[in-house]
């Protein structure tokens, strides 16, 4: 069984601003990605034993507003493979009321967080609500980490090191950082190895074959290889596109003396059962 923890549903374009769309083109140069993230999309570009965690988005300081309804409606199409997580912005005043309609209304079961998009910091101590509801819930709480296409968008609160308080505070909440924080991913790596409660998800790397490869490497000198999810972020690609991308990172290394890669640990990560992990399995 794969299960992929990172994945968008949204209604495009009329849930971004014209500006967001525009700047969305940076996101894979050279590469057009079709945002509409259909679920049949989805589904042709996945093995059919794949089980999927998807959210959408809400950030208004970038342009980005997914309803809790939209997603709730995405996963009633297969809830035996889907399961469904609120997003929150921190910054509007309605967010506390969301989060408690996203849970106990529409049966969502996590929480997806764009600290840098919506502009706030993971450590801000007015989050507090959020972090004690998540963990007393057991909702986990994916955050986007490391870089950005929107301009708008601070770097400063995207680093995972901001994590830790919260980390520290809640051991009872499952956390996952995604992207593995890059172009952080040191920093990212040293996070999940400190605390037992904090996770990194692989999403939307495997065409950066060269940074993926080394980060990668750098989570098996230290060991986290157990602490890894396997995500996609579709639509930015897809589960099939990800497991290849994966898979061939040590075929670049031909005729080198680089080290390579455990491919044992590789298809360990593939096949991780994250949804145990999260306390998301039942």
């Amino acid at each position: 069984m794969i299960i992929d923890v990172h994945s968008h549903a949204w209604n495009f374009p009329s849930d971004f601003s014209s500006d967001f769309i525009h700047q969305a083109g940076r996101a894979r140069p050279g590469h057009v990605v079709d945002m509409s993230a259909t679920y049949e999309a989805y589904r042709a570009t996945a093995p059919a034993d794949t089980r999927t965690i998807v959210f959408g988005g809400k950030a208004r300081l970038s342009g980005l507003w997914v309803s809790d309804q939209t997603v709730a409606d995405y996963v009633a199409r297969d809830p035996a493979r889907l399961i469904g997580f609120m997003s929150l912005d921190p910054t509007q005043e309605s967010w506390q009321l969301e989060m408690q309609i996203g849970h106990e209304e529409l049966g969502l079961r996590g929480i997806k967080l764009l600290p840098m998009y919506a502009g706030f910091s993971p450590d801000d101590a007015s989050l507090e609500p959020l972090w004690s509801y998540a963990e007393k819930h057991g909702l986990p709480v994916l955050l986007h980490m490391g870089t950005t296409f929107i301009a708008q968008a601070p770097l400063a609160f995207t680093l995972p090191r901001l994590i830790e308080p919260v980390a520290l505070k809640h051991p009872g909440l499952k956390i996952i950082l995604a992207h593995l924080g890059h172009p952080y991913e040191g920093e990212c790596l040293v996070t999940i190895r400190k605390h037992d409660n904090v996770f990194a998800d692989v999403s939307a790397l495997h065409y950066r074959p060269w940074q993926l490869y080394n980060s990668l490497m750098l989570a098996q000198e230290y060991g986290v290889w157990h602490k890894l999810l396997f995500g996609t972020d579709f639509p930015f690609t897809t589960v099939n596109a990800s497991i290849d991308g994966i898979r061939k990172l040590n075929d670049m290394l031909e005729g080198t003396k680089l080290p390579r890669l455990d491919a044992a640990q590789i298809e360990a990560m593939i096949h991780r059962d994250s949804l145990t992990l999260l306390g998301l399995n039942h």
